[in-house]
Order: C-alpha cells, then sequence, then structure tokens
C-alpha cells in the first residue's frame, strides 16, 4: 500500500493551505466570449457596488490561521474589515485565540473528518477498497480513510471533542468530509470506493440485498442495479457522522457553530457525482449544520475569467437548501472563495469582483482562500481590506 509523499498527510496538522504548496495543478479557461461576458458585468458590479454596506453579511473572514503579520505592521484586522478568521485544529493556541476574541474577531476550526491519513500507518485495514477488492491508490495523493472502520471514526470524535474541550472557538468546520477522491481542480478524479467487508456486510444487512461474495462482482452489483441503494446507504454513513460531531459539540461547546467545507458542485455536475462518487447529501446534513460554506475556487476549477460562477454556485446552493440569506434562517451560507493563486492566478483586478460574487446573497458571509497565499501580494490584502471596509454595515 503506498501513501502520499507529503508527510503532512500523515500528520494532524495537513490542511487545505498544505494542499495547496503540495498538489497544485492547472485548470482550464472557458471560452472568450464567455468569459468576457462575465468579467465585464461583475467587473461593472464591482465597481458600482462594491463600496455599498451590506448588511446581510455577517461574517468577512480569511482561511488559513493567525494573521500575526498584521498585528507586526502596527494594525489590526478590523482595519482590513476583517471580523473573523479560520485556523486549522492542528495550529489552534488558546492565548492567540484570546488575544483575537479581544480584537473582535470570531475564531473558528477547520477539522479534518476524512483525510487523516496518519491512521492508515497503524491501521491499514481502514484504507478505501476499490472495485477491485484491494486499497485504492490516493488519487493525486489525496489518501481518504474508509468511514466504515469503527476505529477510525472513534479516533475522529475522540479528538474533536478534545479540540471542543481544549480551545474556546466560536465554532468549528469539517473539512474533507467525502469519500476518497480528488475533486479540488478542473479535472476531477474520483475512483469508486468503498467495498470494504464492513461496508458490504452493513448494505445488506440495512437493505436486505444480497450480495456475492466477491468484491469484484458485488461491486458490478452496486454500481449497477443497486446504485440508488448503494449511494444512499453510503450518503447516509457520512451523514450520520455529522450526526454524531454535532451531538458532541451540543455536549462540550453548544453555543459553538457547526460548519462544513464542501465540494459546490450541483446535481448536473459530472452526473451527480457529488452524491454518486463524494457520498455528500447536503440536505440531509443540514439538519445537524448551522453554516455550509461551499468552496467555489473559480479559477482552479476551471474558471479564471468567471468570477460570476461563484455567485452562480452560491445561489444553487441556496435553492436546494431554500435558503434566501434572509434574516431567521436556521443555516447560513458562507463561501470560501480564491483570491490566492493555485493553478490559475488571480490577479488583483480580481479581487473585488470574486468578493462581490461570494457576497451576493443567499451568501451571508464569506471568507478568503487562503492567508499565506494572499499575504504575500499585499496589494491583494489591501485590495480585500477596501472591500471588506465598504461592505461593512455603518455603526
Amino acid at each position: 500500500m503506498s501513501f502520499p509523499v507529503d508527510q503532512r498527510h500523515l500528520s494532524g496538522e495537513f490542511s487545505r493551505r498544505d494542499a495547496l504548496k503540495s498538489f497544485a495543478g492547472g485548470a482550464l479557461s472557458l471560452g472568450a466570449m464567455t468569459a468576457s461576458l462575465d468579467r465585464t458585468a461583475f467587473a461593472s458590479v464591482a465597481a458600482s457596488e462594491q463600496l455599498k454596506p451590506r448588511p446581510w453579511i455577517q461574517i468577512r473572514g480569511i482561511y488559513g490561521g493567525f494573521p500575526d503579520v498584521i498585528l507586526k505592521r502596527g494594525e489590526t484586522p478590523a482595519d482590513y474589515g476583517i471580523n473573523a478568521i479560520w485556523v486549522g485544529s492542528g495550529g489552534l493556541n488558546q492565548k492567540k485565540i484570546e488575544q483575537y476574541h479581544q480584537l473582535g474577531l470570531k475564531v473558528f476550526a477547520e477539522y479534518n473528518s476524512m483525510h487523516f491519513a496518519n491512521y492508515l500507518k497503524q491501521h491499514p485495514q481502514a484504507a478505501p477498497i476499490g472495485v477491485d477488492g484491494l486499497p485504492s491508490p490516493p488519487p493525486h495523493g489525496w489518501q481518504g480513510v474508509s468511514p466504515f472502520d469503527a476505529g477510525y471514526r472513534k479516533n475522529r470524535m475522540d479528538e474533536f471533542r478534545r479540540v471542543l474541550e481544549t480551545y474556546e472557538v466560536d465554532g468549528i468546520w469539517l473539512d474533507y468530509h467525502h469519500s476518497h477522491a480528488s475533486w479540488e481542480r478542473a479535472e476531477p478524479v474520483m475512483p469508486d470506493t468503498d467495498f470494504s467487508p464492513a461496508a458490504l456486510k452493513q448494505f445488506q444487512q440495512k437493505t436486505g440485498i444480497q450480495l456475492p461474495d466477491s468484491v469484484p462482482a458485488a461491486a458490478k452489483q452496486l454500481l449497477g442495479p443497486h446504485r440508488d441503494a448503494w449511494t444512499q446507504f453510503r450518503c447516509d454513513v457520512f451523514t450520520d457522522w455529522v450526526r454524531e460531531y454535532r451531538d458532541i459539540l451540543n455536549g462540550v461547546r453548544p453555543q459553538a457553530l457547526l460548519g462544513t467545507f464542501h465540494c459546490p458542485w450541483s446535481s448536473d455536475d459530472y452526473e451527480d457525482a457529488i452524491r454518486h462518487k463524494l457520498s455528500i447529501d447536503l440536505p440531509a446534513q443540514a439538519k445537524y449544520l448551522d453554516v455550509f460554506s461551499t468552496m467555489p475556487y473559480h479559477a482552479r476549477f476551471g474558471h479564471p475569467q468567471n468570477p460570476a460562477w461563484v455567485a452562480e454556485q452560491t445561489k444553487s446552493l441556496g435553492k436546494l437548501l431554500n435558503l434566501k440569506g434572509e434574516p431567521g434562517e436556521k443555516q447560513q451560507i458562507w463561501p470560501i472563495v480564491q483570491l490566492a493563486d493555485w493553478g490559475e492566478p488571480v490577479t488583483v483586478d480580481r479581487v473585488a469582483s470574486v468578493l462581490d460574487a461570494g457576497t451576493t446573497q443567499p451568501s451571508t458571509g464569506v471568507m478568503v482562500f487562503h492567508w499565506s497565499g494572499v499575504s504575500k501580494d499585499w496589494s491583494k490584502v489591501d485590495a480585500l481590506g477596501r472591500f471588506y471596509r465598504g461592505i461593512r454595515p455603518k455603526s
């Protein structure tokens, strides 16, 4: 069995920020005509509206750690309109949390759910099983773990509890809560899994459908005549993980929010791969979640000239969940939008249009991916600050 070369995949500190450094790849551009039209439209919107308050936007955040470089400059995050930050659970520090709380910021944690590959070093049986009955190779180095492995589930729940007991965070976001796949790119790779003995046994017990003893033969049935039942079964397992995370949060830090970073696709993308391949059932998970942070990385996903795609994906999610971004709604949509270069660059002149798209209702908050990349180009930070300050509600 092989694992990713980058050892950060095998530690609890691996985050999407690390992924960016390890697995950079190119994205595909759209046609020139469509890109030109969308770019012109959104540039116009950004120019005319970016400095007007958007009272529906509660959160103006950055993802990727404590922005200490701002403090070292003798400034505060508020000088840039920032009122929230996301920090990987492995990088949390209670003193810093208190410091940023005193500065008026919300501090949210990011939690690695299904991508804690370090577990496989001592428990190789927890690797996702492919249609051939063998451990599925990690696509592009993204090593997932089987949600059907009871030991792995206990490991993640115990660590989730420890994080909430140890740190006074305002919320915690599930990350990598999907099946074994590499989807954060213009051309995703999503192998069919997880045909482990535990999964096949549970499926038969729950559905009453009998399967052949041979894994390849069983997989053929599950991806053929029983595909819908298999998809729903797997989605239900991932949803039940969210239920357990919620139960832990309610018992340990009930005032905190539970959010999720998730794939931005609709059912029309890749033949409903968000369910069939990634096992993500957002309407079912909504019962346990407070915030949905869809990940419409426009440049990474093949839309570098089309920031409008960000708003389109957010609107699609709002329609799916029946959310309009209005006061009193039980759940919120806070997209995480791409300003850092990843594959295709995001130039400083695009910052306002991307943030404009990310703060269009039903969005009620937004965060930027990612701080370590954006902060290397301070002109982007300045552009972010102009936009965030401009949309703040007037006091």
